[in-house]
């Protein structure tokens, strides 16, 4: 796991995707930095590449993490993703296996052996509970367990997936931590999630296509710390 400066949870990951770019981009980190700082939660954002550097140098708390990268070492590869390119922006780790960008196993396994060679954090996508066990056995440090039909629809997952996901997780290795997103729309989405036992949560629609993006990221990071209290009273 990368640095001193770990990711511990309650945690929260952001991802805009493409639904904006440049200076919306960096505003809305702006505000996750600020939230992360007020509330006490880790947040991971992440960032399209080209943003990469002017959010990592803007702010102060979050963790600026890749869209993807390839596996390729320094070299020839033309328009691929170096992983030293990515941490030489500023990026803390990465995001893999995205429904919208998926990896077969064996290139997975080899991404994941370039971020820890790298020093980055991997967070890794699965869809199943099957997947995510396979994944687990890869020992990436974060495990986003999220049924793809469910992303972007604003329905959430229920309890006993959370439940299923953390144990099967936990059953393979219990180091990977869990994060259970699809659907997060709001605060209360999060909080659902959160006072359930998971570990962390995340969204990318929700945030970004929001009325109010800047005020949607305090809601819903403020609902990771009384979820994640909730649940551990």
């Amino acid at each position: 796991m990368p640095g001193s400066n770990r990711i511990k949870p309650p945690f929260f990951e952001i991802g805009v995707k493409n639904y904006i770019y440049g200076d919306q981009v960096l505003e809305l980190a702006l505000a996750a930095d600020r939230a992360s700082r007020e509330y006490g939660v880790d947040v991971i954002f992440t960032t399209p590449y080209a943003d990469i550097r002017r959010v990592a140098e803007q702010t102060e708390s979050i963790f600026v993490f890749a869209p993807h990268m390839d596996a390729e070492p320094v070299g020839r590869g033309l328009a691929n993703v170096l992983p030293e390119s990515v941490k030489a922006a500023g990026a803390q780790g990465v995001m893999l296996n995205h429904t919208e960008k998926p990896l077969t196993y064996t290139v997975l396994e080899r991404t994941i052996a370039r971020a820890r060679e790298t020093g980055l954090y991997s967070i890794v996508c699965a869809d199943t509970i099957s997947e995510a066990k396979a994944v687990a056995l890869l020992a990436p440090d974060i495990i986003v367990a999220e049924p793809a039909g469910l992303i972007g629809t604003g329905k959430g997952v229920d309890t006993s997936y959370m439940r299923e996901a953390l144990d099967a997780i936990g059953s393979v290795n219990p180091d990977v931590m869990v994060l259970v997103s699809a659907g997060i729309s709001n605060g209360k989405d999060v909080y659902n999630v959160m006072s359930k036992g998971c570990e962390a949560t995340g969204t990318s629609s929700g945030v970004a296509l929001a009325k109010d993006p800047v005020k949607m990221i305090d809601e819903m990071v403020a609902a990771v710390r009384s979820g994640w209290e909730c649940w551990n009273r």
